[in-house]
């Protein structure tokens, strides 16, 4: 393969910049990472309290199915393997109402049949709804090259790919779940599709995600985030790749139009040929370089709140008695609770006991998430410090009340863990008002899709999940290639150099 001269800085150690390092790693460059925390990996992010371990992250790894072009990136970077062990899950997810509950089984067969006996006054719709998450089973992301790169072949390749998909958005394309729900005559049903993406999101992302559990494009590998991080910084490292950890960028330098280096916290400074920034665009535009380079599209995002919102969480992590709870992830209709600006009445819970690397002898860990708006973010940010804590502490009370109150088996088996809120993302990841995902695609609104380019900077390539809507780990390893493809390409080299 060969050493390349160039040199390449990676700003941000996330999943994008980890994935951008293994590939231009793998192409003959001289690559350093820089990343402004302890440990890399971003949001893609666990950690441990009293013995047992809480995961921020992967309720599913699109491209987890052998033979799919996003396998391949995950194997490529050293994320998966075909030994990989995935979690023993059998649902997507279950939604409680009182003594009535339905599930999305992994089995569309299962679904079909249980909700259609369940809820015969909605077996129209449930049937329509399974025939369509069946349609969406052929969305794969085509993570083979950025699609600037495309040849008429390629183009024609995918479209007939992605045929059935086409369907799915032709007919659930211009609506938001919210709409789509009222479709069903069933309050859970009505209820279940507005409980795991909020109800702004457009309906067919909610059909995308579920089939791709359904076709086994959607497992856990158990272990969680931290391991899967471990393992790509492992081959990163192993190809010779240097990791710079607490080691934060202040600043892009920029002379005669054209990124020469960076400038670190320490004021240090370092010269390079390339820049990846695999950091949030608010990071970069504005503070590593000036807002002006910002494209329009992303100005026009950030300046819609309402047609491109975006999404963070509340969470508390629980230690349980193994056995408490009988279930992987069930969202159950709860007495109302204020979180922030938000009002809501259905709250998760999803066991990790089925991972012993969760686990802590008898003790394991329950998890619950609820969504987060732009104003949610603003409300935590202007509390002072004591307020927000006793805040945080208060409502993750009123959650764990309200689930022994659904779960009256729970009381005197589970205690709050740990609690983290949006500034905990903003805090660690520099997320826009602590997202973990990109703007919300939402009907009649046009989807974020950028190339990686900075214009007036020719040097400098944006790889995060930002880059594409909706984000997420998908879109974040496939930027990281992307940006590297994109530096072959302007060098006059293969884009597929790494395997030759």
């Amino acid at each position: 393969m060969g050493d390349c001269k160039k040199k390449i800085i990676i700003i941000g150690g996330g999943i994008a910049g980890l994935s951008a390092g293994v590939y231009a790693k793998m192409s003959g460059f001289d690559v350093t990472v820089y990343e402004k925390n302890p440990v890399a990996g971003g949001e893609c992010m666990g950690w441990n309290r009293k013995g047992l371990h809480i995961d921020n992250c992967i309720h599913w790894l699109t491209g987890s199915k052998k033979g799919t072009a996003l396998y391949n990136v995950w194997t490529d970077i050293g994320a998966l393997s075909d030994d990989t062990i995935y979690a023993p899950i059998k649902a997507f997810f279950a939604s409680k109402d009182g003594d009535t509950e339905a599930v999305l089984w992994y089995d569309l067969d299962r679904t079909e049949n249980e909700l259609s006996e369940q809820f015969p006054k909605d077996e129209k719709e449930i049937k329509k709804f399974v025939k369509y998450v069946r349609y969406a089973m052929c969305c794969q992301y085509p993570a083979d090259k950025p699609q600037e790169m495309f040849n008429a072949i390629d183009g024609i390749t995918m479209f007939f790919k992605l045929f059935n998909m086409i369907k799915v958005m032709i007919r659930y394309g211009n609506i938001s779940l919210d709409e789509y729900s009222k479709r069903f005559k069933s309050p859970i049903l009505r209820h279940m599709f507005t409980e795991y993406l909020p109800g702004c999101y457009t309906a067919y992302s909610f059909f995308v995600a579920y089939a791709s559990m359904c076709d086994g494009n959607g497992d856990v590998p158990m272990g969680g985030s931290l391991k899967m991080v471990r393992r790509i910084i492992d081959k990163y490292v192993s190809l010779g790749g240097v990791l710079k950890t607490n080691s934060k960028v202040e600043q892009i330098i920029i002379k005669d139009g054209k990124a020469t280096g960076i400038k670190l916290s320490d004021k240090e400074e370092v010269s390079a040929d390339y820049i990846i920034s695999a950091v949030d665009p608010k990071v970069l535009f504005g503070n590593l370089i000036d807002e002006s380079y910002m494209p329009k599209l992303l100005k026009r995002a950030y300046a819609d709140e309402e047609g491109y919102p975006v999404t963070s969480g509340f969470q508390v992590a629980f230690m349980a008695d193994k056995g408490a709870f009988d279930g992987e992830m069930t969202f159950a209709r709860v007495r109302e609770l204020k979180v922030a600006k938000s009002a809501i009445d259905s709250l998760s819970l999803k066991t990790y006991e089925y991972d012993d690397t969760f686990n802590n002898g008898d003790k394991t860990v329950f998890q619950t998430i609820i969504w987060q708006t732009d104003k949610d973010y603003r409300y935590w940010k202007a509390l002072s410090k004591e307020e927000y804590n006793m805040r945080k502490i208060s409502v993750a009370n009123e959650v764990m009340e309200r689930l022994i109150e659904v779960y009256p088996n729970l009381k005197g088996h589970m205690e709050i863990l740990d609690v983290w809120t949006p500034l905990t993302y903003e805090r660690y990841c520099g997320a826009y008002h602590g997202s973990y995902m990109t703007q919300i695609t939402t009907p009649h609104h046009k989807k974020i899709k950028l190339n990686g380019k900075v214009k007036g900077l020719d040097n400098v390539i944006m790889a995060s999940q930002w880059v594409e809507a909706p984000g997420g780990l998908p879109m974040a390893v496939c930027s990281g290639k992307f940006a590297v493809q994109r530096i072959l390409k302007k060098e006059g080299m293969s884009i597929y150099k790494w395997k030759e």
